[in-house]
């Protein structure tokens, strides 16, 4: 069993999900420029963005397990970032309105003594409702959307838009814990 586990996240609901899971982890943000690699397919980009997160605080440690996270939204072959201003987020709210969309999650898992690593990657889908104007507005107006990717959180008020899901849950929040515990069990690490 590794003695540590390490978070190369800020996101508190990364946070919060591991908590949830009984992990014991701290957490040690790597602030990497996420360099999305337009030249490989949106799995394997995140993957990789992952596994340069997770490196990047691996490098600084003797030992450890660090795990790195990166979440992407996709519409029509086009990644939505996170919105920059409250129109870029009402932009983004009226083009998921009615519609599809795919969410991936890359995950990467290092261990700062041996570097041994495993980058994976989760894919699920997820239907908005069609929106109102209003309704963009409103949500708009609780600062909800301004650091999510796709300018929504499904575990916060962004539920109310969401119609149907196609795949993990916790991969739209933005940590896929089926597949993380799959991960973590290769390592010998087992939760339960």
């Amino acid at each position: 069993m590794h003695e540590r586990i390490i978070l190369a996240s800020a996101s508190p609901r990364r946070q919060q999900l591991l908590k949830h899971i009984g992990l014991n982890f701290f957490v040690e943000p790597s602030y990497i420029d996420e360099n999305f690699n337009h030249k490989m397919d949106f799995g394997h980009s995140v993957a990789e963005i992952a596994f340069q997160k997770a490196a990047a605080v691996a490098k600084k440690h003797e030992k450890g397990l660090v795990l790195g996270a990166d979440t992407i939204v996709v519409l029509d072959e086009e990644v939505l970032g996170k919105p920059a201003t409250l129109e870029a987020a009402e932009g983004m709210l009226g083009r998921l309105s009615g519609r599809w969309h795919r969410v991936f999650t890359g995950l990467a898992l290092i261990d700062a003594a041996t570097n041994h690593c495993l980058k994976e990657f989760e894919e699920s889908q997820v239907k908005f409702k069609n929106l109102s104007s209003s309704e963009i507005q409103n949500y708009i107006a609780t600062g909800e959307p301004l650091d999510k990717a796709g300018a929504y959180a499904i575990q916060g008020k962004g539920a109310l838009f969401v119609e149907k899901i196609d795949g993990d849950y916790y991969n739209i929040v933005g940590l896929p814990l089926f597949k993380l515990n799959t991960m973590l069990i290769r390592f010998g690490i087992k939760i339960l």
